[in-house]
């Protein structure tokens, strides 16, 4: 169980979730990034609209992930057991390397 301390947008809090706090931070990073890109555009001031629009912005990589994760797995389906059980195996790798990224 992770522990950490939120500093983004003028607000301060600390969460505890069911992850180390290497990856808690790793997700604050980027998260930080996302805002200050959103910041950087230089067309919302407001804290709450740019929490959103980084929120937004976050969804839209996640969708679009499912999207193609789907997608190669239809894909998966319509290929011969070897094509099948080697493109599972990549698939277990990539979700692997995801997730410590």
């Amino acid at each position: 169980m992770g522990k950490i301390q939120v500093d983004v947008l003028g607000t301060s809090f600390t969460i505890q979730a069911n992850e180390d706090e290497t990856y808690l931070k790793r997700l604050l990073d980027y998260y930080r990034q996302i805002t200050k890109t959103v910041q950087q555009n230089g067309i919302l001031k407001d804290s709450l609209q740019v929490s959103i629009l980084a929120g937004i912005t976050l969804i839209d990589e996640l969708y679009k992930e499912k999207e193609n994760k789907a997608s190669f797995k239809k894909t998966l389906t319509e290929k011969s057991n070897a094509e099948i059980e080697t493109e599972k195996i990549t698939l277990d790798l990539i979700e692997k390397i995801d997730s410590v990224l």
